[in-house]
């Protein structure tokens, strides 16, 4: 309150506040995407390359960043079988090493399917797609970009996987989210999983070990992650539209199979048409050609897991709070997991007791889809940082205290200052509890807020300038494992 200085007689007007400082809530869920793009071009600013820049939409990216890459004729065999009467049946099979790697318009799209809103785009890159391989060298120099956007929540790099150095992206992406302690790391599979006899749908154990040979360091840096697996199957069909003209590709006809219902018909006219280019050479009209534009659709694009996440945590944030676990939530866009996942195998995904390293499973259950199914970080075996939601809150809070209590700074180290930061926050941390963030009947038993000499401070403390202020909270934690107890009774009459 400022003093007045009275002077001369008259009466004078001094408004006194009587409310404290309020925290302003930071957001939650703003991912930062790193990885290549069709080109990086800005109207009015002009190129965007190694230049994060924020987005609120899938049109907005495709304005900026420009279309999927346009597949090309050699990366899939079209086959056809005849029976003369025009009953088509057309098969598209990728050809291995083919199909582009670059994700990150799928990505992008991805996670505003799934609920997210304003994010940060980092291109890096050649444009046009015109790399040789993706380059992890790049990918981390385009992470290092975002380190001083203070807004990011969220960290994901969609084409870690297939560059050319997986290990060393996940490590950086785990580094800056540590070092920052702002921030969360999204970390995606490299499946390599391998089908055979015994494993029909795959062995998972090679993709669990190279998730879990990735990550190093001091374990509590692990709580500032989290893993899922394995990669989605989308409903986004593959790209095969030329971007300069927006028409069809050249797309040959691979494999043209003759199959008359009459078996001495002997017509075999019609294998002249393997090796056919369908867009010159079958009518547009023609069942045979809306037949392949159908098996094209159904040709659909694989992604790993991290922009889905980023865009659920961002639909949970915003519909139920930070507090709640990002899981038992459902994908969109979301055919089905690329491996399916048994009750027996999720057991060493969820808890490794000798590394761990929780990862988290992404399964489908009938008549519900699919379902995340994990809500751990890295740190599994760590009983105070072992849940995502629990880490999240906590960077909220840290976050926005922190920013809200610039005001104090070279205010008096005295009790006035003191009472205003307490009050501060232990009004924040009320609304906190009463939405249900934080456990406990009463208030006192969900959080405390200590400051003041004698209590968080020392006299040398106040004399070389500091303010200590100490934060308790009892965040609430999911009820990960539910145990249903049923017993008999004895007939009473």
């Amino acid at each position: 309150m400022a003093v007045l200085k009275l002077s001369t007689p008259g009466v004078y007007v001094q408004e006194i506040s009587t409310f404290p400082p309020s925290v302003a809530e930071v957001e939650t869920a703003i991912p930062a995407f790193i990885g290549y793009t069709q080109k990086a071009l800005h109207p009015s600013k002009g190129s965007l390359t190694n230049l994060p820049t924020k987005i609120a939409s899938y049109n907005e990216y495709k304005l900026y960043y420009g279309n999927p890459p346009t597949e090309t004729d050699d990366s899939i065999t079209v086959s056809v079988t005849d029976d003369g009467y025009k009953n088509f049946v057309v098969s598209i099979k990728p050809i291995d090493g083919k199909p582009s790697n670059f994700n990150m318009a799928y990505a992008i799209r991805h996670y505003f399917d799934n609920g997210g809103g304003t994010c940060y785009i980092v291109s890096v890159g050649d444009p046009d797609y015109k790399a040789a391989v993706i380059d992890a060298t790049q990918l981390v120099n385009g992470l290092k970009n975002v380190e001083n956007i203070d807004e990011v929540t969220l960290l994901s790099i969609p084409e870690a996987a297939v560059s050319t150095n997986y290990n060393t992206v996940t490590q950086e992406l785990i580094k800056q989210a540590v070092n920052l302690k702002d921030r969360f790391a999204l970390i995606d599979p490299k499946q390599v999983t391998l089908q055979d006899k015994d494993h029909p749908t795959g062995d998972i154990d090679p993709d669990v070990d190279k998730i879990r040979e990735a990550v190093t360091g001091d374990p509590e840096s692990w709580r500032y992650a989290a893993a899922y697996y394995p990669n989605l199957n989308t409903t986004y069909a593959r790209n095969f539209t030329d971007s300069t003209t927006n028409k069809l590709i050249d797309i040959k006809i691979d494999e043209y199979i003759f199959q008359p219902v009459n078996a001495s018909d002997t017509n075999a006219k019609n294998l002249a048409l393997t090796g056919t280019v369908l867009k010159q050479s079958v009518d547009s009209s023609s069942v045979l050609y809306g037949k392949i534009i159908s098996a094209l659709q159904q040709y659909t694009v694989t992604l790993p897991p991290s922009p889905a996440i980023a865009g659920l945590y961002a639909r949970v944030d915003q519909n139920k709070g930070v507090w709640k676990a990002p899981a038992n939530e459902s994908l969109y866009s979301v055919s089905s997991p690329t491996v399916a996942i048994s009750d027996i195998q999720q057991q060493n995904l969820n808890i490794d007791s000798t590394t761990g390293k929780s990862i988290n499973a992404i399964r489908s259950f009938p008549g519900y889809g699919t379902l995340v199914w994990g809500a751990r970080t890295l740190n599994g075996n760590d009983n105070e940082w072992r849940y995502i939601c629990v880490r999240r809150f906590f960077n909220m809070v840290e976050e926005s205290v922190k920013k809200s209590s610039h005001w104090a700074v070279f205010e008096p180290n005295t009790i006035g200052t003191w009472v205003k930061i307490q009050a501060m926050i232990e009004n924040y941390l009320f609304l906190k509890w009463r939405d249900g963030a934080l456990a406990g009947v009463k208030p006192e038993q969900a959080y405390y807020v200590h400051v003041g000499l004698g209590t968080t401070m020392n006299a040398q403390d106040i004399l070389e300038g500091r303010m200590n202020v100490e934060i308790g909270m009892a965040v609430a934690r999911p009820a990960e494992f539910i145990v249903l107890k049923f017993s008999q009774l004895l007939q009473q009459s």
